[in-house]
Parts: C-alpha cells; structure tokens; sequence
C-alpha cells in the first residue's frame, strides 16, 4: 500500500482549533479531512467513512469506520465512542451526531497515523490501572477524577444537579479528557 505509506508520510493537520474552557489547541476531523482531500486526489485514492450505531450491556456507542483504497487495496479502521442521549444541552441527534465526529475523528488518527501525543488526554494515566480505582497525584492530595469509575458517574450526576466544574475541582483532579467527558 505504497499510496497510503505516501499519504501518511506527507498528510499534515495542525492543531489550529483552540478550546477556551480547556485552554488547549486541538485538530477536528474537519481538519484532518481538509488536509487529506488533496492527497487523496493527487495519489488517486478514495476514502470512506462510516457509521453503526451499536450496544454493548445497555451502553450505545457510535462505530466508525473508515475505508482507505487505491483500487487495487483496501484497509479498514475502526473506532467507538459512546453515547449520552441524556447530555445536557443537547437533543438526541446532537448527541449521535457528537459521537459520530468523535470517533471518525480517532478512526482517521488510526488510519493516517494521526500521534496526539501532545494533548493533555494523551498524557494523563486514568486509563492505566485498575478501573476503579482513584489515583493520587505525587503534587497534591486531590485524588484524579477517572472515566468509567462510581465516582465520574456520581460528579455527573452531581453536574446535572447544580454543581460546577469548579467544584468538582475542589475535590478531584480533572485531565483534559475526563473535564470534556463531564462536559459533554
């Protein structure tokens, strides 16, 4: 796949979209879309993405699916995010169409080697260890807030009921990744 070796090699996407409440630069998949157009013409490739709506234990989620071709070849990636039709401030397609972006967004990361290894989501470490559990920070007292924990669900839960974000810090430590979950 020689085609898409030269396109990997060559795409450039900057961060140029910049995120006021997490004062943070980050690329959307806009970004990475407009960036690739041209070098998909120019090497004579099409890319495709799609969508399933799927659910797992009562949890739905999006599953893109991005198609890479250069006629004579083809490579898939695939990515999930999950669905909150319940998030604030959102109707129903809003909150399909938010994590569809999300995970085409990584889907098209996977395929173009895409590192966002400089975001702040990249670094923190609320993935790594077991999943309950609440990690210290060797600087502070304040425990990390982590995804997919009893705690992330009760700070939701605590949002939607009047609490701030600032509050929430008051008590935890939030990496980029969880304050936009809790934001969503």
């Amino acid at each position: 796949m020689k085609k898409l070796i030269k396109i990997q090699s060559e795409l450039k996407a900057p961060k140029n979209q910049f995120n006021s409440f997490g004062k943070y630069h980050y690329r959307s998949n806009e970004d990475i879309l407009e960036a690739l157009k041209p070098l998909l013409a120019k090497n004579e490739c099409l890319l495709t993405l799609s969508d399933d709506i799927k659910e797992v234990n009562g949890v739905l989620f999006v599953e893109a699916t991005a198609k890479f071709t250069d006629g004579e070849n083809t490579i898939e990636t695939k990515a999930q995010a999950g669905i909150d039709i319940a998030k604030k401030g959102m109707d129903v397609s809003q909150c399909f169409g938010s994590s569809s972006s999300y995970a085409r967004k990584y889907c098209l990361n996977a395929m173009f080697l895409i590192d966002d290894n400089k975001d702040a989501d990249a670094t923190n470490e609320h993935n790594s260890g077991a999943k309950n559990e609440v990690k210290k920070d060797s600087n502070t007292d304040l425990p990390w807030l982590n995804e997919n924990t009893a705690e992330f669900t009760k700070v939701k839960e605590a949002l939607k009921n009047g609490y701030s974000i600032e509050d929430v810090k008051k008590k935890y430590k939030l990496s980029q990744k969880v304050q936009e979950l809790l934001n969503q």
